[in-house]
């Protein structure tokens, strides 16, 4: 079902397969304690948000209740065409900050995942890597400097540092790419 549909897209502005992200996500998530249910919702963790006419009742039929509301609490955005950018992401942020453990520990995974990659890209791309975001720039840095915040509310965890170590280190050297 929702594995299917995320055959054949990439990764924005590469070659590399969509669902390395969603393993990995999934990956990082068994390591730092994740359940089975959480590491499902790691795979389908953007199903809502990217696929057009994915619902919450399919993937509570399918997969529970625990899983659906996981999925959910983790989309921005469930509805096409989408809300503005900055919009979807200072209202999940809002979120995130009071969201339970279980939901940050695979928020946590999918932004440290991200992260990683826009810095491997950023060596490989220049800061070019900052036009395959609806943000550019100075909102992609906003975005994940602010996710760190949100996920270290309340929450004392190592992925919460990792993150923000991460986002840190973005800032730095998108800062002298220019």
């Amino acid at each position: 079902m929702a594995i299917q549909d995320f055959r054949c897209i990439r990764r924005k502005g590469s070659t590399t397969p969509y669902l390395t992200h969603l393993f990995a996500v999934m990956s990082l998530v068994g390591e730092y304690g994740g359940d089975e249910d959480q590491l499902i919702a790691a795979v389908l963790h953007d199903w809502l948000e990217d696929i057009p006419g994915a619902k919450v009742a399919v993937l509570e039929e399918r997969f529970g209740a625990r899983v659906a509301g996981l999925v959910g609490g983790l989309s921005d955005s469930v509805g096409h065409p989408k809300p503005p950018w900055r919009q979807r992401k200072e209202r999940y942020l809002s979120h995130l900050r009071n969201a339970p453990a279980e939901l940050k520990l695979i928020s946590a995974a999918d932004k440290v995942h991200n992260c990683a990659a826009i810095r491997r890209d950023l060596g490989e791309v220049g800061s070019a890597v900052f036009d395959r975001f609806t943000g550019g720039r100075d909102g992609t840095l906003w975005y994940y400097d602010e996710v760190a915040l949100a996920l270290a509310a309340n929450w004392s965890h190592p992925l919460a540092r990792r993150i923000a170590l991460d986002a840190a280190g973005l800032r730095r050297e998108a800062e002298l790419v220019g």
